[in-house]
């Protein structure tokens, strides 16, 4: 199991970015959350086994790349988040 929390950066708010991330969760094995940041980044948490984690994160890149500037993530260890939500 990991845990990562990614922070999208570039044009990802008001643009239907958390909708997406919360449909694009619905095709893999991961838990956790999406909300906007007052800085204008989008954060995302995702846990779940390795390989479902990594390719819930390159989905995402790849379907909104448009609108990413930049990604910084942190890995680590899992606290048990259940389903995926959007915050706010």
């Amino acid at each position: 199991m990991r845990r990562v929390e990614a922070r999208f950066k570039g044009r990802v708010q008001g643009v239907g970015f958390r909708a997406t991330v919360r449909g694009i969760a619905a095709s893999f094995s991961v838990a956790g959350w999406v909300r906007n940041e007052v800085d204008g980044s989008v954060y995302v948490v995702a846990e779940g086994d390795e390989s479902e984690v990594e390719q819930f994160l390159e989905s995402i890149k790849e379907r909104m790349a448009c609108n990413i500037q930049s990604v910084d993530r942190v890995v680590g260890n899992p606290v048990g988040e259940s389903g995926f939500e959007v915050r706010r």
